[in-house]
């Protein structure tokens, strides 16, 4: 016989009270989702975005627990569960057991939830997510939140991964996205699985991929998760096209932040029209007096050197040259690699001048 009195008032989950694990989903290799309920049948309730600390029993390890602090991959609007989205890395001890031991049934005691990496209260409607690996787990609780609440979302969902077969949560995004014009997704690899074409975004991101992926970028508000080389250069790309940082938001894969008071200065360095620099193009005995806004290129052409260049966006590498001494700021599109800046070269087109620096041209 069907209940039909009024739903009774539901308790919600205190972290009091132990999670029981209820599903372990493998994701990909060496990350899995993990989903727990309250056995008391509480709801939960939490901001798309805020994370878990689990105390998990290693043993081995002082007390024979470690906490580790997880993103949330589900959305408060599906309250009956809470699932974390975990990868292990090569040197990963909370993580590992998990991925080897934690079956349904099982119970962990969780502190939380937390945290101030949320879209809840802002005034924005038009958002930009950009997520490395399993940076993207605030993001898809914040996108099935929206989706869940019956919401017109208007998202551009940036997520980048070694390889197609690397990017979490790929089909339920792409089976979000078939079904509302107002999920936007953009993926973006390192380099194709074997014998599978891709047919996306292939490289490092970089400032002409945003571009294109959100030609109205200036307009929307940015949630960034990565690791932070990542998330850095997702802010010099921002910072180098005019976007106010006021509306950009990082949560990165440290520690998360639960108050505001914890929250780090972001100290990037910006080039301002009023600071000057300096440049001596050694070779030449040339120096130039110019603004950190100049660049090197445009510096070299000013006192009639001519440094060879192509596009100008850091995109061809035709103006490498080595910097023998002082800094720049150089944001540039994949024309130069690593192993070239470590080695002191830079492109001229796409650096900035910190102060006195040196060139061999």
């Amino acid at each position: 016989m069907n209940d039909l009195s009024p739903a009774r008032e539901t308790a919600i989950w205190q972290d009091s009270e132990t999670l029981e694990c209820t599903s372990v989903i493998p994701e990909m290799p060496n990350t899995a989702s993990f989903t727990f309920r309250a056995p008391s049948g509480a709801f939960f309730s939490y901001d798309p975005g805020q994370f878990l600390t689990l105390e998990i029993p290693v043993p081995g390890q002082p007390g024979g627990v470690v906490h580790r602090t997880y993103t949330i991959s589900s959305s408060p609007s599906r309250p009956r569960s809470i699932t974390i989205t975990a990868k292990a890395q090569p040197d990963s001890i909370g993580t590992r057991w998990m991925l080897d031991n934690l079956r349904p049934g099982m119970r962990l005691r969780a502190i939380g939830p937390a945290g101030l990496f949320s879209n809840v209260g802002t005034k924005a409607r038009k958002f930009l997510f950009i997520s490395a690996g399993s940076g993207i787990t605030p993001m898809m609780s914040m996108t099935t939140c929206m989706w869940d609440e019956g919401h017109d979302p208007d998202i551009v969902f940036i997520n980048c991964a070694k390889r197609p077969s690397e990017i979490i949560f790929r089909q339920r995004l792409e089976h979000m996205a078939s079904r509302t014009p107002g999920l936007d997704l953009k993926f973006v690899v390192e380099e194709p699985d074997p014998y599978s074409p891709w047919t996306g975004y292939q490289g490092q991101f970089n400032q002409l991929m945003l571009g294109l992926m959100a030609p109205d970028y200036l307009d929307r508000e940015v949630y960034c998760c990565g690791p932070e080389p990542f998330m850095q250069a997702v802010r010099d790309a921002l910072a180098g096209l005019g976007f106010d940082m006021d509306n950009y938001h990082q949560e990165s894969f440290g520690v998360p932040v639960e108050t505001e008071a914890d929250q780090p200065e972001l100290d990037d360095i910006v080039p301002d029209d009023d600071s000057s620099a300096e440049i001596h193009f050694a070779t030449s005995g040339v120096t130039a007096k110019v603004a950190e806004t100049d660049t090197v290129l445009a510096a070299a052409r000013s006192v009639g050197l001519n440094i060879p260049s192509g596009c100008t966006f850091g995109v061809c590498g035709t103006c490498k040259v080595r910097k023998t001494a002082g800094e720049v700021h150089m944001v540039h599109n994949g024309g130069i690699s690593e192993d070239d800046i470590e080695a002191g070269y830079i492109l001229a087109c796409c650096s900035n001048p910190i102060g006195k620096v040196e060139v061999e041209v």
